[in-house]
């Protein structure tokens, strides 16, 4: 995908859907901290459904930490691998807590220090929380990157290397959202459906699948 096509690509995903948001629900940087832990190897729709219990009753570290274990492994069981995310954000939370005042911090280095939060959960809190230019790359964004030619790599940071390298600054921000939607939406991992596809045009992908 040249640089034209890469500028009409994301103009017309910005023209169909000006303003994107997760669709994690989340009413602050810690509840989105939460989430984005939470939601690895599971759909939003389950995380959301968790937290909504949640959240009324612990919605930052401190009242996390409140809990205890046990506590906040009930709000979360129908998660999978809640056991272990339950330990991580206990171990998160009880870090935030002594080291950042109960905040989340607004610095790769530090987020990546918590547990249970890798480069792509990091990238989701900058990006999602504090509007920074990031590029969190998960399975839907790395099969969009080598499918379409936009941003081809045989690893998620090469993938977001060549992302954050071609993207144009004007569309770097939301281009996270636009490319998760699409790729959950669109551009399906079995059978893309290149005839809904508002973009197809720009796309290196030649096998074009067409209607049923």
């Amino acid at each position: 995908m040249n640089r034209k096509s890469i500028a009409g690509f994301f103009a017309t995903l910005q023209a169909a859907n000006p303003h994107p948001v997760t669709e994690l629900e989340y009413s602050s940087p810690f509840e989105l901290l939460a989430a984005v832990l939470l939601s690895a190897q599971a759909t939003d729709v389950g995380v959301n459904k968790a937290t909504r219990k949640l959240y009324p009753v612990a919605n930052t570290p401190q009242a996390i930490l409140d809990l205890g274990l046990e506590g906040l492994e009930s709000y979360i069981k129908t998660i999978g691998l809640y056991r272990s995310k339950a330990k991580h954000l206990m171990q998160a939370c009880r870090m935030l807590v002594d080291l950042h005042g109960g905040e989340v911090p607004h610095d790769r280095e530090s987020l990546e220090a918590l547990p249970g939060v890798g480069r792509k959960t990091a990238n989701v809190v900058l990006n999602v929380a504090f509007g920074e230019p990031t590029m969190a790359v998960d399975t839907h964004i790395f099969r969009l990157g080598n499918r379409t030619g936009l941003a081809p790599g045989k690893t998620p940071l090469e993938v977001e290397k060549g992302l954050l390298k071609r993207i144009p600054a004007e569309y770097m921000v939301h281009a996270h959202h636009w490319l998760i939607l699409h790729g959950r939406y669109i551009c399906q991992a079995r059978k893309p459906l290149c005839w809904q596809c508002g973009v197809s045009s720009y796309c290196d992908f030649k096998p074009k699948t067409a209607a049923p």
